[in-house]
């Protein structure tokens, strides 16, 4: 517990204290925000912003994660190790695409095939290491069968081939991390949503790692004992993340000083895709992150009704435009979304205990 105390304050202070250090150095190098002309018209007024501000979530976090290992003297583990680098490789990814929108004045930076292929590589890299690396109970960082809290017994039969269950899992791993890197990133619209909203879900994932770790099998082993490879150092990550996404909160929220960019939300999409996967709560994510999901839901919706009708269910999706074009405040739509964040999160850590409390 001493190490996510650590984790979380750390980067909260590297988050608050560092990102105006950074905006200084964007202001100075002129790199500001491209905004889109067939946005919000009060939006324009935000053109210049600096942005590319999640390099300070990227590199709180991962400070945070080794000051955490050095002052308790622990080694890390290869489970927070590998989420740390799908959040580094994906922010990577978008700090590319921010540079060229930034360096070339426009609104798209890399084209969706070249930003699709870089999130490829990363997400293929970490789904194939994360199977690799069994501890003395042969315990893997992930395994090939879906989890919704818990491994399921939905897996592949034995009888098949390796190949097949390693080719399965490459797919469903790569969904995952698609499926939350691009929600964050659709979410992240207004000033401090995507920002408030992935505090609290890293928030849930400390309290996971650390559940997980009190009921681990090779604590207090029983029928609903957690078999997660590394349980007490996720929180670790999850603390990391959380406390840096608070500090650049600060800076992040109305009027904003500074946006994450794609350099952030494909980050921050990355880390919960990675604690998902190695907490084995795949499923438990569609939940516990539903204000993304609401929100990617929003677009495929919006261009597969069009595409068919030629007519558009929302005035703009993202949802988060449609109720700005309604007539809320940015604001208003900010902390009203950050209450639906919340419930998803509040039903997501309910869902994981009523499993554990049912099954007890």
């Amino acid at each position: 517990m001493k190490a996510v105390l650590i984790a979380a304050a750390f980067s909260l202070i590297v988050g608050l204290f560092g990102t105006p250090m950074f905006i200084k150095f964007l202001v100075h190098r002129g790199y500001g925000q491209f905004i889109r002309d067939d946005g919000p018209t009060s939006h324009h007024t935000k053109r210049g912003t600096p942005t590319m501000g999640g390099a300070v979530i990227i590199a709180a976090a991962v400070s945070a994660y080794a000051v955490a290992h050095l002052v308790t003297w622990s080694p890390p583990s290869i489970s927070g190790l590998l989420v740390l680098f799908l959040m580094s490789g994906l922010g990577l990814v978008g700090f590319l695409d921010d540079y060229i929108k930034i360096s070339r004045q426009r609104s798209l930076g890399l084209r969706s095939m070249q930003k699709l292929a870089g999130q490829g590589l990363v997400a293929l890299i970490f789904s194939v290491l994360v199977l690799e690396f069994p501890n003395r109970s042969n315990i893997t960082p992930a395994s090939t069968a879906i989890s919704t809290v818990r491994d399921t017994v939905i897996d592949v039969p034995q009888s098949w081939p390796a190949w097949v269950g390693l080719l399965l899992f490459l797919l469903w791993a790569n969904l995952i991390i698609a499926g939350t890197s691009n929600g964050v990133n659709l979410t992240d619209g207004l000033d401090g949503l995507a920002t408030g909203a992935s505090t609290m879900v890293f928030a849930a994932y400390v309290i996971i790692g650390t559940w997980q770790t009190n009921q681990s099998c090779l604590v207090s082993p029983g029928a609903r004992c957690y078999e997660v490879r590394d349980p007490r150092d996720l929180a670790v990550v999850a603390a990391c993340l959380m406390g840096a996404c608070f500090g650049f909160l600060w800076w992040n929220g109305s009027p904003a000083k500074i946006f994450m960019g794609d350099t952030g939300s494909l980050a921050l999409g990355g880390g919960l895709a990675g604690l998902a996967i190695c907490t084995r709560t795949e499923l438990l994510v569609v939940v516990l992150g539903g204000l993304f999901v609401i929100e990617a839901l929003s677009v495929m919706i919006q261009v597969g009704f069009f595409k068919a009708t030629g007519k558009r269910v929302f005035r703009m999706a993202p949802l988060h435009h449609h109720f700005e074009l309604v007539g809320w405040n940015e604001v208003t739509v900010v902390i009203r979304f950050w209450i639906i964040a919340g419930l998803c999160v509040a039903l997501g850590l309910g869902l994981f205990y009523g499993e554990w409390v049912v099954g007890s």
